[in-house]
């Protein structure tokens, strides 16, 4: 049964659960489910091609030990990257494909995999300079129609490539790299398309893909000594202080943790909850480049 859960902030990403990180056991799998699912943590971000094309199935052997926990969670995941590997020995060149036949195939094999009859939320992982719109406008309607996805967006995009697919079918979000060391979505456009159109935006490496989360450089001690202040102020974590850096923007940015820690989770789930004032978010931009604003 297709269930209406929202998504939040934070979501579990899970590209790091299996082969091109912890490799997971099944058991361990269902292990780190169950604890998201205690901290209201209810959906799960994944690709096709995680682990070499393996994560989604080893995901799924989890949610058929236990076939309730499916009406609790949201998947979400992306096609359009072909990757050369053994596990798909008809691939000859790192490429992308958007065609109808690849977007249909690849949801098929994505529902085989996490042993369920549709997807929440599926993506287009990149924007491939051959994708043909009226294509993936008719394998989104089919899939859309056959109940097989429930809401279709986009991975990795610029405004001037949303505006251009949004003309032939409706886009939800937009999965883009964004932090406190990554600025460009505040400058470039990607967030105001994303307002401008009603595209929730979802943050990947929110905390700068690790660089920000233990030991940070040299080069980040302004935006660590920011941030443990204002830590201070809010009575929280610095990590928490920099996920709100995102929240804090009226586009309403949800992240994504891609982590195999418990605690990294639990900071992550509280900082959804944290607003910041005007002067304490330019209190951070100001620590993030070094300098007042023009």
């Amino acid at each position: 049964m297709k269930n209406s859960i929202p998504i939040n902030s934070p979501i579990a990403g899970c590209m790091r659960w299996g082969k091109w990180g912890a490799n997971y056991s099944t058991t361990e799998y269902r292990a780190m489910i169950e604890q998201c699912l205690e901290m209201d943590i209810n959906c799960f971000d994944h690709a096709d091609i995680y682990g070499d094309y393996t994560t989604e199935e080893e995901f799924g052997d989890a949610l058929k030990e236990d076939k309730t926990i499916r009406s609790k969670i949201k998947i979400i995941t992306k096609c359009g990257i072909q990757m050369v590997t053994e596990n798909r020995p008809s691939h000859n060149i790192k490429s992308y494909n958007t065609s109808k036949k690849y977007i249909l195939q690849s949801v098929e094999q994505s529902l085989i995999n996490f042993g369920t009859d549709y997807l929440d939320v599926m993506l287009l992982h990149r924007p491939d300079p051959l994708m043909n719109p009226y294509e993936v406008a008719e394998a989104i309607q089919q899939l859309q129609q056959q109940g097989k996805i429930i809401e279709f967006g986009v991975s990795n995009f610029l405004p001037h490539h949303v505006n251009m697919l949004k003309q032939f079918v409706p886009i939800s979000y937009n999965q883009i790299e964004v932090s406190i060391i990554c600025l460009s979505p505040f400058n470039n456009g990607i967030l105001d398309n994303c307002l401008e159109n009603k595209i929730i935006p979802m943050a990947w490496a929110p905390l700068g893909g690790g660089l920000l989360t233990d030991d940070l450089q040299p080069n980040f001690r302004s935006i660590t000594k920011e941030a443990t202040l204002l830590s201070e102020k809010y009575g929280t974590g610095a990590n928490e202080i920099l996920l709100a850096f995102l929240h804090t923007h009226p586009s309403n940015i949800v992240t994504i943790i891609g982590t195999t820690k418990q605690r990294r989770l639990e900071q992550a789930k509280k900082a959804s909850q944290i607003k910041l004032t005007k002067e304490d978010w330019y209190n951070l931009l100001k620590a993030a480049i070094g300098e007042d604003v023009a």
